[in-house]
């Protein structure tokens, strides 16, 4: 398995992670314990050391699933968790005190069955609290053996800035892929300045770039991605045009969708590492795939062009979420 480090930071990791939120939330019913801890098992055996996960994803199941999951071999993998939503969860809304961010570090150690957090994210900017209050806590926590790196989600370069002075930050974790690449114009320089790692999440454009979804998919009624104006029946539509740039690519490659959309991820820095989600292990396996697919400049610069001549309908959240969004 290739490893990368996130940053100037100690902090190695399979060059490709583990997004694990799917398997207990936000994509309809949490999926079975039991065969979802044998995909995290087999997903270490296959190399993968980088699992994500979040105290609000469930609440607390998924943290649960990966503590009984990774338990055999937890001083081999880097766990990272996430913290910020009022009693861990996402619907309650943001809470980054100082007083709240020790209580979700206790509940997140007991559940992911350890002693200490290799990478504890705030999960958003809580508007209401100093960033330095946060990284001042994370800070004391690092002291006290609690965490090993801090990191941050969505942050914009302003609040990255001011953590990272406070306590250094290893690691920012947002959504980038093809069809979101906001990332590239304000994150990524200050990222470079700083030595911070890139975690994206939703490489795969929440499957959609797989070409596994299309205007008819139907979405389980708790599957969140039902409130995303990106994922509307006409946006998809027109957002097909993604797909079928890829869909080139791949047939000419002879290789699938998903592959290389995470290859062009993979490309972009040395220090990203990406976080494809999956509940299934031949997606595991086909995700997988794309480490050994190399993209060159040529084929890079081919993407970038056909990506910057399609238009993208859809904002990628509802418009009340907005404004966690990037602060």
């Amino acid at each position: 398995m290739q490893t990368r480090k996130l940053g100037n930071s100690d902090l190695e990791v399979s060059a490709l992670g583990l997004g694990c939120m799917g398997m207990s939330f936000g994509y309809g019913p949490a999926h079975d314990k039991n065969e979802m801890i044998s995909l995290l098992r087999s997903a270490y055996e296959k190399g993968i050391t980088f699992f994500d996960t979040a105290e609000c994803y469930g609440p607390h199941l998924n943290e649960e699933l990966l503590g009984e999951a990774l338990a055999p071999f937890r001083d081999k993998v880097v766990i990272a968790t996430k913290f910020g939503f009022l009693e861990g969860d996402s619907k309650k809304g943001l809470d980054s005190r100082p007083e709240w961010i020790r209580k979700s570090i206790e509940g997140s150690l007991k559940r992911l069955n350890t002693d200490v957090i290799d990478l504890y994210y705030q999960h958003r900017v809580d508007p209401n609290v100093p960033i330095e209050d946060v990284a001042g806590t994370i800070k004391d926590l690092i002291q006290e053996g609690k965490v090993k790196h801090f990191g941050l989600s969505e942050a914009g370069a302003e609040s990255i800035r001011r953590a990272h002075a406070v306590q250094p930050v290893t690691a920012l974790q947002s959504e980038y892929s093809l069809w979101w690449r906001t990332p590239e114009e304000e994150i990524f320089p200050t990222l470079e300045e700083l030595g911070i790692g890139f975690v994206p999440f939703s490489p795969l454009g929440r499957g959609f770039l797989t070409a596994k979804i299309d205007e008819n998919t139907q979405f389980d009624s708790t599957d969140f991605r039902n409130s995303l104006p990106r994922f509307a029946p006409e946006a998809r539509k027109t957002n097909q045009a993604f797909v079928e740039l890829l869909g080139k690519m791949a047939a000419d490659r002879g290789v699938t969708n998903a592959q290389i959309a995470l290859a062009w991820n993979l490309a972009q820095k040395p220090w990203i590492v990406p976080i494809p989600g999956t509940t299934k292990l031949h997606r595991l396996e086909e995700n997988l795939g794309a480490l050994d697919l190399k993209l060159s400049a040529a084929d890079l610069s081919e993407i970038n062009e056909a990506a910057s001549k399609i238009t993208i309908e859809g904002s990628r959240y509802p418009e009340h979420l907005q404004k966690i969004a990037g602060k």
